[in-house]
């Protein structure tokens, strides 16, 4: 009677000790959670007043829409931002594939290149050009405004979507690109109606 006493009090006694670590490792998760939005909004807002130095230095750009995508954020989570720069906020937000050639050993290392065939995907500040019908139907041509990226007409890295990259967030890392930002069907009708709406080059900011 003594040792099922003991067995029973023993029991009771690790549920609470796992009750208390599960506790805690959520609390460390949502402090996790919290600090990397807050840096995500900081980075994003640095971001934005570049953009908008770059936009009054030329009349040709689109001063009211910008778009930005922070490498940074795992694949599975939305890090495609449309952006209001009148109103300073992001409007819409989905998913993007990074090329294949930027993946690295290290899991949530990316690496970046503006090298031909390297399928990497190229950091910095673009426009987004003319469209026309390629492998993935409708696509926009993209040219780079930074030494990091002004090869991408050449290497004809575009703006496309693709079927399997997904709507919804999720865990796991996202299907890879060539290079290109790629996005979902659903998403990319809603920023292709944004594109072919105005009549200004709408800049594309790809960050890390």
């Amino acid at each position: 009677m003594k040792k099922t006493i003991l067995y029973f009090l023993l029991l009771i006694i690790i549920l609470f000790s796992l009750k208390i670590l599960l506790d805690n490792s959520k609390k460390i998760e949502i402090i996790k959670s919290k600090k990397e939005d807050k840096e995500t909004a900081l980075k994003l807002s640095k971001r934005v007043q570049e953009i908008k130095k770059l936009i009054a230095s030329g009349s040709g750009y689109d001063k009211k829409i910008a778009f930005f995508i922070d490498m940074k954020i795992m694949s599975g989570r939305n890090r495609f931002f449309v952006y209001d720069l009148q109103k300073d906020k992001i409007i819409d937000e989905g998913l993007v594939a990074h090329g294949f050639g930027s993946e690295t050993k290290f899991e949530g290392e990316l690496k970046f290149s503006n090298v031909n065939d390297s399928k990497c995907t190229s950091l910095g500040k673009y426009y987004i050009g003319y469209s026309y019908n390629g492998q993935f139907g409708k696509a926009y041509k993209l040219y780079g405004l930074d030494k990091t990226n002004d090869n991408a007409f050449l290497r004809n890295i575009v703006l496309h979507k693709y079927s399997k990259v997904p709507y919804e967030e999720q865990i796991n890392p996202i299907c890879l690109s060539y290079g290109c930002p790629m996005v979902n069907e659903k998403y990319y009708a809603r920023i292709e109606k944004i594109i072919d709406n105005s009549n200004k080059k709408i800049v594309l900011d790809i960050y890390y």
